[in-house]
């Protein structure tokens, strides 16, 4: 899967790179900055929570942009292991990305993005009148694709899917976002 997406990103760049050949000496670096709703979904374990999530970056080229990533979770998710009722709470996750980008005309853009994460979650455990809470953090290689479509030349609407896969065998999360962009 990993290779897969690998050459998919270096297929995309080089179709960028190709098709904006001529665009590139007037090309002028832009930040933009995105905030938005993100839902965690970890399929093993049937866990699903939410954040809003924040997003600064600077597009550096016509094909080429690095951004970075900051979530709060919003939204906990309840489940039950075992006879045990286990809330689930997002506390935060911070992330970097290079982003490859195809322009698709002036407004539309597709991109895929590889970087690396942590998160952060909480668990709290209680039966039998008895509770515990756990902290629990991990290391990821996130990678995804998506596309952005700009209404005006700088406010815009941004879909993603990221999957982070964690270190140490914690696992995968497929992530799900939709965000306003503005580019400055």
């Amino acid at each position: 899967m990993v290779r897969s997406f690998a050459a998919a990103a270096g297929v995309l760049a080089f179709m960028g790179v190709a098709a904006s050949a001529q665009a590139q000496s007037a090309f002028e670096p832009t930040p933009y900055a995105t905030i938005g709703y993100t839902s965690f979904d970890a399929k093993d374990s049937g866990v699903n929570v939410g954040a809003i999530t924040g997003r600064a970056g600077v597009q550096l080229h016509p094909n080429f942009a690095t951004e970075g990533e900051l979530s709060f979770g919003v939204q906990d998710d309840d489940v039950r292991e075992q006879g045990v009722d286990v809330n689930i709470k997002h506390r935060f996750d911070i992330a970097a990305y290079g982003v490859a980008i195809l322009p698709l005309g002036d407004r539309a853009q597709l991109f895929a993005r590889v970087g690396f994460g942590h998160t952060e979650i909480e668990a709290k455990a209680s039966a039998a009148g008895a509770a515990a809470s756990v902290s629990l953090d991990g290391k990821s290689w996130n990678y995804g694709v998506g596309g952005q479509y700009f209404l005006d030349g700088k406010n815009g609407v941004r879909l993603d899917w990221t999957r982070r896969d964690f270190t140490e065998d914690q696992g995968e999360v497929d992530v799900y976002s939709i965000n306003y962009v503005r580019r400055f």
